[in-house]
């Protein structure tokens, strides 16, 4: 084994497999003194749970957090480079010494005391309201006094306008141009992210909404660069692409190989503050035909020859930050893959998705058991507005035949909810229940897929990242992951989003404006 290869493999053993925590292992430093590292990965000086009855560490662990809140009013009030750079830095290394619960109390700190001055804006806009219109003035154009009164008004408004940002934009516009600060600046929302799991407060939203806002803005697509990884790619690199693959992980260094190998893309985005390091990155097989299955992808070998190829399918999509959640980066990279592919080999002409469908068994189980429970009160109260027949008749009849000790019920429902909620999802390896359920759970992933939302949007988090960029859905496909993860998540089955270039901006801007799913008469003719 090659030098490379064994540098690749011993750290993706030795390392977390929590993006989060990888992320925070790029700032090892830590506060000396008694410090404990926290074997959990995140570099604290205490865990908030140690040190209970020991004063002497509580009373370390709060002179500590104080320390810390001190450099951050430093790092917003100060005005001299050096000193600022300084205290940034002293900011960051006490940041990451500071347990996930001290950590929140300095992000709610944050968020209430650098918070936007209402008294201030409050004044301004009372005395902005008490100017008079100089538009009502019937006067000169260019009277002496209509000039002044303006000039009043243009200085209201721009004090107004400076009054309304909270002070904590201070901070983060200093943190973005530090070495380093852009990605503590990542970090520091996952905190927040987490955070707000548990505490949802308006000041905490306010803070994430802005932090995002910023975010979003300073990694826009003119920041980034896009990059072909490759296996002759540092061995640093290549682990960060084992360690991120979120979508199917990477089982072995010959996996990796051939997913940078012959007819194979993996392409990402990198910011320039965020070095040797992937923001989100993009795996591409070049095939004859879509695929159907992630195993024709994956495992099939060998792939074809590249000019042969007339298809380019897009089978893992992986971000690397969680701090980023919410920031389209996608939606760039997909696009500026598909003009580079088109680019290179000119005679690939399909571009589609092999996704998976991680929301469909959650919601489907969800239904079974609400209609299941409405179906029994049927006898004994009158028929509830929420009440529907998710099964058709033939389904219905259909799954009662095979109802036994393992998935007896009283109805079609209970069967099928009795079938997908056994240990190890033994339906899924029998020849007896698998044709009876293909079906069924094909018409019922179909309507999830193009009928169920949230705020007019589809409900399935990877279906509208796919038509909010322009995507239309194409095909779904029977048993197509049968992956432990694949079988839990969607039944095993797996989804074609079609990319055509003539439709994208069309298909893209319909599904913003009035949530229209685009999808094949294939699709359709299931519902």
């Amino acid at each position: 084994m090659s030098k490379k290869n064994l540098a690749i493999l011993m750290r993706a053993r030795m390392r977390s497999n929590n993006p989060t925590k990888f992320s925070l292992s790029q700032f090892p430093k830590e506060i000396p003194s008694n410090s404990q590292e926290n074997h959990s990965g995140d570099h604290i000086l205490q865990n908030s749970s140690e040190g209970i009855g020991n004063s002497s560490d509580f009373g370390i662990t709060g002179r500590v957090y104080d320390v810390v809140r001190e450099t951050m009013h430093s790092a917003i009030s100060a005005s001299k480079t050096g000193v600022m750079d300084i205290t940034l830095n002293d900011f960051q290394e006490g940041y990451f010494s500071l347990s996930l619960e001290d950590r929140g109390k300095l992000l709610l700190a944050l968020a209430k005391e650098y918070d936007v001055n209402r008294e201030q804006v409050r004044e301004l806009v009372k005395q902005y309201l008490g100017l008079e219109n100089p538009a009502s003035d019937d006067g000169e154009l260019h009277s002496p006094k209509k000039e002044a009164l303006t000039s009043v008004f243009y200085r209201i408004e721009w004090n107004l306008k400076h009054a309304l940002k909270p002070t904590y934009e201070t901070l983060f516009e200093r943190l973005n141009i530090h070495p380093g600060g852009l990605r503590f600046l990542s970090i520091l929302r996952a905190d927040l992210l987490s955070i707000l799991s548990k505490e949802n407060t308006p000041s905490l939203r306010t803070l994430d909404s802005y932090l995002k806002e910023k975010l979003g803005m300073w990694l826009s697509p003119a920041t980034l660069e896009l990059h072909q990884i490759t296996w002759d790619d540092p061995a640093s690199l290549l682990e960060k692409i084992v360690a991120y693959e979120a979508v199917h992980p990477i089982s072995n260094l010959l996996d990796l190989k051939r997913r940078l190998g012959i007819g194979r893309r993996c392409f990402g985005y990198f910011h320039p503050s965020i070095p040797g390091e992937p923001l989100i990155f993009i795996e591409v097989a070049l095939m004859e035909t879509v695929a159907q299955t992630i195993q024709e992808v994956l495992w099939d070998n060998p792939p074809i020859p590249e000019n042969q190829a007339t298809c380019a399918l897009f089978y893992s999509i992986s971000s690397t930050q969680p701090g980023l959640a919410g920031i389209n980066l996608g939606k760039f990279l997909i696009k500026r893959v598909i003009t580079l592919v088109k680019k290179d080999m000119p005679h690939v002409s399909t571009f589609a998705t092999l996704s998976p469908i991680p929301g469909f068994m959650q919601w489907l189980l969800s239904k079974l058991s609400s209609q299941s429970r409405f179906a029994e009160d049927e006898g004994k109260s009158p028929s509830s507005t929420f009440s529907e027949k998710v099964l058709l008749p033939e389904e219905e009849q259909a799954l009662m035949s095979i109802s036994d000790d393992s998935s007896s019920g009283s109805n079609g429902m209970e069967v099928l909810l009795n079938l997908l909620s056994q240990k190890n999802c033994e339906w899924a390896t029998s020849p007896r229940v698998l044709p009876v359920l293909e079906p069924v759970l094909m018409r019922l992933c179909a309507r999830y897929l193009l009928q169920e939302k949230k705020r007019g949007k589809a409900l399935d988090s990877v279906a509208n990242f796919h038509l909010q960029n322009g995507a239309m859905v194409e095909r779904i496909n029977w048993m197509a992951d049968r992956s432990e993860k694949g079988i839990h998540q969607s039944g095993g089955i797996m989804v074609n989003y079609v990319y055509r270039l003539e439709n994208i901006e069309d298909y893209a801007q319909s599904y913003f404006g009035s949530g229209k799913i685009n999808a094949s008469p294939c699709i359709h003719s299931r519902l």
